[in-house]
């Protein structure tokens, strides 16, 4: 598959209708993460055609009255088909799944939120390195957007109000660091959403689940938009 490229399509109207309805589901707003307060700030209403302004507090007491994270994203095991190994992970943005690839046409399937738009991307990439409980440090040109973070420049400790939550896997292209991880989150109800600054976070549960099943070296496969689903 060709190198990382950057996604700058404008999203399909199915994830739109996708993201009105899960805006009504959740009284209208979506999840952000402490991580990107100023830039995750607004959402696009197809149906008002205006920008909706997230109220993070009302998400988060909506989402704890729903049980959390939307019942479709729950993790489950799905029939798949692919040519790929098993153990290998392939992420579908565009419908918010991450799947690990198991023998026998089967995979775990997770709900995953991804990029908001102008921060999504494809490509092939492997998981460099594990942690758990990570410390979080934003990257500069995010500190460059919302001044606040400068706080955490050198770094915010792991734990509970980390926006990386209980585990991260750091995703490498030809030995160096993206930048981009698959993590956890705090933030159970940002799961089916686009709300990240590119990275790929999953609730904690499930992200404690894939971090003992893939190893350093795991290939990641991150697919366009608009690609083939692979799942049957």
């Amino acid at each position: 598959m060709a190198e990382m490229t950057e996604r700058t399509h404008t999203a399909p109207l199915s994830r739109l209708k996708r993201a009105a309805f899960l805006a009504v589901a959740i009284l209208g707003i979506a999840g952000i993460s402490a991580a990107a307060v100023a830039e995750a700030s607004r959402y696009w209403d197809p149906v008002s055609k205006k920008w909706i302004v997230y109220n993070p507090k009302r998400v988060q007491e909506a989402a704890t009255a729903q049980g959390g994270t939307p019942k479709r994203f729950r993790r489950t095991v799905v029939d798949f088909e692919t040519a790929e190994r098993p153990g290998t992970i392939i992420i579908d943005a565009d419908q918010h799944f991450l799947y690990l690839v198991q023998p026998g046409f089967k995979a775990i399937r997770y709900g995953v939120g991804v990029g908001r738009d102008g921060f999504g991307w494809s490509g092939v990439v492997t998981i460099g390195r594990k942690a758990e409980w990570p410390t979080w440090t934003p990257p500069t040109d995010m500190i460059e957007r919302d001044p606040k973070l400068v706080k955490y420049a050198s770094g915010m400790p792991g734990g509970p109000e980390n926006p990386l939550g209980a585990r991260a896997m750091y995703l490498h292209y030809g030995g160096k660091d993206t930048l981009y991880r698959i993590h956890g989150t705090n933030e159970p109800w940002s799961i089916g959403l686009n709300v990240s600054s590119g990275c790929i976070r999953l609730n904690n549960e499930d992200i404690k689940d894939l971090y003992t099943r893939v190893g350093v070296g795991s290939k990641v496969i991150v697919l366009m938009s608009g690609a083939a689903l692979y799942e049957s």
